[in-house]
């Protein structure tokens, strides 16, 4: 009787992929075996025998290493973690489970930008003949733009429009802008706006005004009170030039403020700085007759006055009383300072350089000890002609608050008539000449005075 044998139990596998096989065979030659069960090859080699010459493995091992990085690896694709078992003889703590994915908010749709309403003034009734009242079609333009905002109030060229003391008062929701365009009624041209008083903007921010003509106030024609960035450009003003007290533009605690391209004509201050007001930027501007480009005046009835940061460049002045002046009262406190006239063109002026701490508009006036303290103050390029009733150049500052750092370069002011060239006021003013200058100012103090601690203990910034 045979005896079989037992047969042997199956061993369990588990399935692998197949494996991709490359087999280079040669007599006496190393055969190589290359599986891709997992991620990682694994290298099979069985030698028949170990001679094998060094050139012939280089470029095996080129080949294997080509068909590595080209063969596409499924692993990763299938399970992203891989639970390790734990070694005999001891435990390894278990991986810290996987973090949870993070979800970002949705990002927020951009907020459409704001419409700009336009708004014209005959919608809301102006009639526009010169004779009639339109101040309340004006400020009911204003304040449906003001509450709407951003807007544009719209002045149609070709009409006379005649409005009183009017206020445009804010603040406003977003930028505002009072704006003169080309009729298209079919009216004639060089139409404006006739004030029978000041047009006031009060606490207004963001504030453009363009293109507009206004004539014949018996007052300010614009002032601007309490409102920030501020632009002006291109209008025109006309007045007599022997009416009052009839300032072209008057600005007040305001900030950031740029009046440019325009022309004013008035029987004052074609612009007028008052207290309370830094940046002040003008360019471009045509002035006169009047009394000039003014800072003031200022200090008065013993007020404090701040005025810091302005500057006045590439203009012109003409057939005026004044210049560019700085006019102080006795008796005020404060300061102006860093102050630049720039570039500007004088054409039969009476006084084209002034600094008045004695402001004055009676006959007599008190004398006091406090003045506003005027400081950092510079002229270059002030070039032109002078009306010789007066001298070019008026430095009267305060005896107890004299002028400090007044700088002149590039000074050039000839005689409108004659030949005679007259002699430069100074009084209690240091600073220097920084060129030479015509006429010459051979008056200004040099240094500083002694008393400049107490002087700057009262000075705003």
């Amino acid at each position: 009787m045979v005896q079989q044998k037992k047969a042997e139990p199956q061993r369990k596998t588990l399935p692998l992929p197949s494996p991709a096989v490359y087999k280079v065979a040669r007599p006496n030659i190393c055969t190589l075996h290359l599986s891709l069960p997992t991620l990682f090859p694994v290298l099979h080699l069985r030698c028949f025998h170990w001679q094998m010459e060094l050139a012939r493995m280089v470029i095996l091992l080129v080949f294997i290493s080509s068909s590595f990085y080209s063969t596409p690896v499924h692993a990763r694709s299938h399970h992203h973690y891989h639970k390790k078992h734990p070694k005999h003889g001891g435990s390894e703590p278990p991986e810290p489970p996987p973090s949870p994915s993070i979800s970002l908010p949705p990002v927020p749709a951009p907020s459409p930008e704001p419409t700009t309403a336009v708004l014209n003034v005959l919608s809301f009734g102006a009639v526009g003949d010169g004779v009639s009242d339109d101040t309340e079609a004006f400020k009911s333009a204003w304040d449906s733009a003001c509450e709407e905002g951003p807007g544009v109030v719209l002045v149609p060229q070709g009409y006379a429009f005649k409005i009183r003391s009017t206020i445009f008062a804010g603040p406003c929701h977003g930028e505002l802008t009072l704006q003169a365009v080309d009729s298209s009624m079919g009216k004639e041209p060089n139409g404006g706006i006739s004030p029978a008083n000041p047009t006031r903007f009060f606490m207004s921010s963001n504030l453009a005004v363009h293109g507009i003509r206004i004539r014949n106030s018996p007052q300010f024609h614009f002032r601007f009170d309490n409102c920030r960035n501020v632009t002006v450009d291109t209008i025109s003003i006309n007045s007599p030039a022997l009416s009052p007290n009839t300032d072209g533009i008057h600005v007040e605690n305001s900030v950031d403020v740029g009046i440019y391209n325009s022309v004013i004509s008035s029987g004052d201050d074609c612009v007028s700085i008052g207290a309370g007001s830094t940046n002040i930027h003008i360019r471009n501007l045509t002035c006169g007759p009047g009394h000039g480009i003014s800072i003031g005046s200022l200090g008065k009835q013993n007020t404090r006055a701040c005025v810091t940061n302005v500057t006045v460049k590439d203009s012109v002045i003409k057939h005026s009383d004044n210049g560019v002046r700085i006019k102080t009262w006795q008796g005020g406190s404060g300061s102006v300072s860093w102050v630049s006239f720039e570039n500007i063109r004088m054409d039969t002026v009476r006084n084209p350089i002034i600094i008045n701490q004695y402001y004055c508009l009676t006959k007599v006036c008190k004398n006091q000890t406090s003045a506003v303290y005027v400081s950092d103050v510079s002229y270059a390029g002030i070039k032109g002609s002078y009306d010789t009733r007066s001298p070019p150049i008026h430095f009267g500052c305060s005896d107890a608050v004299p002028c400090t750092n007044i700088t002149l370069t590039d000074v050039e002011l000839l005689p409108a008539q004659g030949d005679a060239i007259a002699d430069p006021f100074c009084w209690n003013i240091y600073g220097e000449s920084q060129t030479l200058t015509i006429p010459p100012v051979s008056c200004l103090l040099q240094g500083l005075p002694r008393s400049i601690m107490d002087i700057n203990s009262d000075r705003c910034y």
